[in-house]
């Protein structure tokens, strides 16, 4: 089964923002985004410890360690772009003033809920992060992940499951739900598939996929 690579995921998230919009990319998978969102389309870059208007990764050797996003990553800034107190970066997330999140996760469930900052596991470490404040007050939240679960560099167990069993950050908050296999959406009717890469099936995703998909 050919999966995206994750610039490729990152990619296909990218054209699916629309010009105009504010949009804050979480820790992980979601900041690649940045790099593929189109020149000529003016989107605004959120991070939750203080800056708007980012750009994407800087060249290597052109670091400014002073300049980071919130997953402590080294990021530019545009023209325009403005630095403010993690409390006012806050206040936009919680006061619905986001279009779009993109999140990581390890599981969405068929219902939208997310899980995505512990595992529960005794040696992992909590990091919720903004997550909870984003996922509850952007408009549209929407999980960059891969389709399964990996160990010992073997596919495994979906991660898109009919209830979470981690611990949530948010109930019923995704609405999409984009994957190295496929683009999905959690709908009243159920997780409805939009699109599979590379020639892929609704059988084939199905296949991989813990709960019923349908077109």
């Amino acid at each position: 089964m050919k999966r995206l690579t994750r610039d490729q995921m990152a990619a296909r998230v990218a054209q699916d923002i629309p010009e105009g919009a504010y949009v804050n990319l979480g820790i992980g998978l979601p900041t690649l985004v940045a790099n593929h969102l189109p020149k000529e389309r003016e989107i605004f870059l959120h991070s939750e410890n203080g800056l708007l208007g980012m750009g994407p990764a800087p060249p290597p050797g052109d670091e400014d360690w002073d300049l980071i996003n919130a997953g402590k990553q080294p990021v530019t800034i545009l023209p325009g772009g403005a630095f403010f107190h993690h409390a006012d970066s806050f206040a936009m997330m919680r006061g619905g003033h986001l279009d779009i999140c993109v999140l990581g996760a390890f599981q969405v469930s068929a219902g939208g809920d997310l899980a995505n900052w512990h595992t529960g596991a005794a040696d992992a470490i909590p990091a919720v992060g903004g997550a909870m404040d984003l996922a509850i007050g952007a408009k549209k939240t929407c999980v960059m992940m891969e389709h399964q679960t990996k160990s010992g560099g073997v596919y495994k167990d979906s991660k898109i499951v009919a209830a979470c069993t981690y611990p949530l950050t948010g109930i019923g908050c995704v609405s999409r739900i984009y994957t190295d296999l496929a683009v999905l959406d959690i709908t009243p009717a159920g997780v409805r598939l939009v699109e599979a890469f590379n020639g892929l099936t609704l059988a084939d995703v199905q296949a991989v996929t813990a709960v019923p998909l349908i077109e």
